[in-house]
């Protein structure tokens, strides 16, 4: 069982960084910095079940708050909060960096995971790999609303974890969508789950972080 999460604070730099370490009992030396959807923060139950997950094998995971979610406790991101919030995933990459020796990855739920495609689209090599939790390719029941035009430019490898019954992108729209990156993908699909994949008030997809786990150590090794 690693260690219980600490508060992780860098207040050097702007944006700054607020979230969660879990630190594993025998770590890696390879580290993931995780973060949450529009309607989140760090410390969602979904998060949380991965951090715990990934930790016990051997990863550094900081779970952080995107800079919107520090300014506000409640609602979702506004229209000028997005590039914010991309540099402040870039700080929270640099402050992991300085705590292991290994691979970084990124990554994010929803809002948060469309966010660290933007920064790597924009950044090629600022991380090894992404792990992205229910992309939110379209807006529900706007299927012609479609954000993928930095996709094609996204040099990162790249797991999409995504439910088969998610409104924001269904099946055959994903595999479209991921279809354009040019880098190593993969979608890892969970059978029935919607956008929460699981995760919805009290209820718990128990069987979640394992099979991410096992995803992303076959995809990434």
């Amino acid at each position: 069982m690693p260690p219980s999460p600490e508060p992780f604070a860098d207040t050097s730099v702007d944006p700054q960084v607020r979230g969660f370490l879990h630190q594993p009992a025998t770590p890696s030396g390879d580290a993931l910095v995780l973060t949450h959807g529009a309607g989140s923060n760090c410390r969602g139950p979904l998060l949380v079940a991965l951090a715990e997950a990934f930790a016990g094998a051997g990863v550094t995971v900081l779970r952080c708050d995107l800079p919107f979610r520090q300014s506000r406790t409640y609602g979702p991101p506004r229209p000028g909060d997005a590039a914010r919030d991309r540099e402040g995933l870039k700080n929270a990459v640099a402050a992991v960096r300085k705590l292991v020796s290994g691979r970084i990855f990124l990554g994010g739920h929803s809002y948060g995971g469309r966010q660290c495609t933007m920064v790597c689209a924009d950044q090629p090599g600022l991380v090894d790999g992404l792990l992205l939790l229910s992309y939110p390719l379209h807006p529900p029941r706007k299927p012609d609303q479609l954000r993928v035009q930095h996709l094609p430019k996204l040099q990162t490898p790249a797991l999409f974890v995504q439910g088969t019954r998610d409104p924001f992108g269904l099946p055959e729209e994903m595999e479209s969508a991921v279809s354009l990156i040019p880098a190593k993908t993969r979608l890892l699909w969970i059978d029935g789950a919607g956008h929460d994949l699981g995760f919805k008030g009290t209820a718990r997809g128990e069987d979640l972080p394992a099979a991410v786990l096992a995803g992303f150590q076959r995809f990434f090794g």
